[in-house]
């Protein structure tokens, strides 16, 4: 079953903050196989100009994927999760994630499309520091395949 285009539009609460910590930064370099100085050395991060250490460009990743768990999990949209892959993924940003920043993300339903059985949902996440400032626009494509003929 199709899910409801009125969706389309639908934006979601805020997240509570999310606090980007230097280890955890540190940790997704190395997992990443980035070996960026500004991503594990402060000094090197301050020489370029940041306050701290900053993230690789996909660390975002984990905390608008979470944020849009309530999209995904919002009963009156109808997405049966255990038929979704994850399509695509892109990122906007105005400035890098910084550790020490608290990031909140406000999640919506930017599209939704059929093709050949399969929904197709694309979700915005905005994503802003605690003064309020835009960090980063990433947008998730997440693909629900169609159920198999039995």
């Amino acid at each position: 079953m199709a899910l409801d285009q009125s969706f389309v539009g639908r934006t979601y609460p805020p997240t509570a903050p999310y606090e980007v910590g230097r280890e955890k930064i540190r940790e997704f370099a190395a997992a990443v196989g980035d070996a960026n100085p500004a991503y594990t050395d402060t000094e090197a991060a301050e020489a370029l100009g940041h306050p701290d250490v900053i993230a690789p460009p996909t660390f975002v990743f984990a905390v608008t994927f979470k944020a849009s768990e309530r999209v995904i999990e919002d009963p009156q949209l109808g997405l049966d999760y255990s038929r979704v892959v994850h399509g695509d993924q892109k990122f906007a940003y105005s400035r890098p994630v910084r550790a020490g920043d608290r990031l909140t993300v406000t999640s919506t339903i930017e599209s939704i499309k059929s093709l050949a059985g399969n929904d197709i949902l694309d979700i915005r996440g905005e994503v802003f520091d605690e003064a309020g400032e835009h960090v980063v626009t990433a947008w998730t494509k997440l693909v629900a395949r169609a159920a198999e003929e039995v």
